[in-house]
């Protein structure tokens, strides 16, 4: 196989990733919007919305073919698609969204609601995920690595692949059903392999993991930032041993998403005997959106050509309401009417039947002429109790600068947002095993977020009167997920808690004798 990794080493490409490259956003986007309409239009989505009349558009050179799409087929978060919709498809309806039956659905990490959302995953997005995951593979070609290294295994810690099946289904994670059907060529490199990855119990499949670890030569690791330095650190403690490179020597790449890395680097890197490369990922469940296709960009190339057409709407207050839900009459915006800096949610329509789908994320346009993006947070994920409009970029940035001012490790982290009297208040939770003082904790991560935000800084000297902190041990967070069924897997903590999940996470507290008065 030493063969495969000279030739992916000298640059080998798709098509699709030199179509993308030189061909103009708005042509691919138009052209794949074209395709999901035409294998649709005979589904009960595309019968009751016009499909075939919006096609007619399309031949034409100008915009109309969008403003046919916006005015026929409405804009869908989860449950008013669900309840329209996908309820059909998990009774083995076809031809609903998507031709043909959904034989499979990605059980969302449910960050924003008190439960998971069965997402649809069609055999079209299994194959655009793998395509893109392809994709991302040959970036590396761009870097300085030996070709040795792709020889080497590759361990993707995700979700079980012994998925749920109710009959007319299969459920589970999204990483789950996609390790479980990986090509021929890739299952010699894949680790933990079929047996492990089976495992429900994730406590059971990381003891597995660090048992089989030291047989293992990993020069890959894909996963979540948080239940990777958890592993490693279970891999270091078991072998006795100071870094994981004196079990894995050949370690080179981490691939991560779901979460910003940076609150997570400096305790991470600590476990290294050497830098490693630092590749991030764009894989929800909805599908794969973007990957870093850049060597230490610091940003993701959306994916424009295999199965997704995305719209773009302001994250502002004129259509966003005070809790991240959208308003009506919003008017979205194409990839060619986008601006660099300025926040956006996004809506998707996809080769899974999701149509002008709201999937919760917000981003941000680094390069429009690269179609470079970074995610800033969740339409549900920010606080603006009073005007504050402090968002999860926000908060993960000061506390990266935080930990490199202080010199101090904060593994996990959250935020809530409670009534002071007649006004309001922020109350921080920090998990971090360092001793340090909570009321100069506090006072530096407000002294970050009034250097990171204006309008913070306004909200602080008037409706904004308290903020606390609370330090933990950042055990207690994987706890909590745990009693939430959220261990493992793609599951992140949330970094703001509202509704339901704060209740919980409150009387989780009170339970564990945590005082937060």
């Amino acid at each position: 196989m030493a063969i495969l990794g000279t030739l992916l080493k000298n640059g080998i490409r798709l098509r699709e990733s030199l179509e993308q490259e030189y061909s103009s956003p708005a042509f691919l986007q138009k052209h794949e919007l074209q395709k999901l309409i035409i294998k649709s239009a005979k589904t009960e989505i595309g019968k009751k919305y016009g499909f075939g009349d919006i096609l007619k558009a399309f031949k034409s050179d100008d915009d109309s073919f969008y403003q046919h799409f916006c005015k026929n087929i409405p804009i869908y978060d989860y449950d008013k698609i669900y309840e329209e919709w996908w309820y059909k498809l998990k009774e083995g309806g076809k031809n609903i969204t998507w031709p043909g039956e959904i034989r499979y659905f990605a059980l969302s990490s449910g960050t924003s609601g008190a439960t998971s959302k069965y997402i649809p995953i069609s055999k079209d997005m299994v194959k655009a995920i793998r395509k893109t995951g392809v994709r991302q593979i040959l970036t590396l070609s761009k870097y300085d690595l030996p070709p040795s290294l792709f020889t080497k295994g590759i361990l993707m810690l995700g979700g079980s692949t012994d998925l749920e099946f109710n009959g007319t289904y299969f459920s589970g994670d999204l990483s789950g059903i996609t390790a479980g059907r990986l090509p021929i060529w890739f299952q010699r490199f894949y680790k933990p392999g079929k047996k492990i990855s089976r495992n429900k119990n994730w406590g059971e499949k990381l003891d597995q993991i660090v048992q089989n670890a030291s047989k293992w030569d990993i020069g890959i690791i894909v996963g979540v930032p948080a239940w990777l330095q958890i592993l490693m650190e279970k891999i270091i403690e078991h072998y006795q041993v100071d870094t994981i490179h004196d079990v894995w020597p050949n370690l080179q790449i981490f691939v991560h998403g779901g979460v910003s890395f940076q609150p997570y680097r400096k305790g991470f890197e600590k476990l290294l005997a050497k830098p490693l490369i630092y590749m991030e990922t764009y894989l929800a469940s909805e599908g794969f959106l973007a990957f870093q296709a850049t060597p230490n960009s610091g940003s993701m190339r959306l994916v424009l050509n295999n199965g997704i057409f995305y719209e773009f709407v302001p994250f502002i207050d004129e259509n966003f309401d005070q809790n991240g839900e959208l308003k009506s009459d919003v008017n979205p915006l194409k990839i060619d009417e986008i601006e660099e800096g300025k926040e956006y949610a996004i809506l998707i329509s996809t080769c899974s039947g999701a149509w002008r789908y709201l999937i919760g994320d917000t981003i941000k346009f680094v390069s429009k002429s690269d179609n470079e993006i970074i995610i800033t947070g969740r339409t549900k994920h920010f606080l603006s109790l009073c005007g504050e409009h402090l968002s999860v970029d926000n908060m993960n940035k000061a506390i990266n600068l935080l930990e490199d001012a202080c010199n101090i490790d904060v593994r996990e982290f959250t935020v809530v947002g409670l009534p002071h009297g007649n006004l309001f208040m922020h109350h921080w939770f920090i998990g971090t095993e360092d001793e340090v003082d909570e009321n100069w904790l506090r006072d530096q991560i407000d002294e970050q977020l009034k250097s990171l935000n204006d309008d913070y800084v306004v909200e602080r000297k008037h409706a904004l009167k308290e903020v606390k902190l609370t330090r933990l041990s950042p055990s207690l967070f994987y706890t909590w997920m745990r009693s939430e069924g959220k261990e493992g897997g793609q599951n992140k903590f949330p970094r703001v808690l509202k509704g339901e999940k704060l209740k919980s996470w409150l009387s989780f507290l009170q339970e564990n004798n945590v005082s937060i008065s």
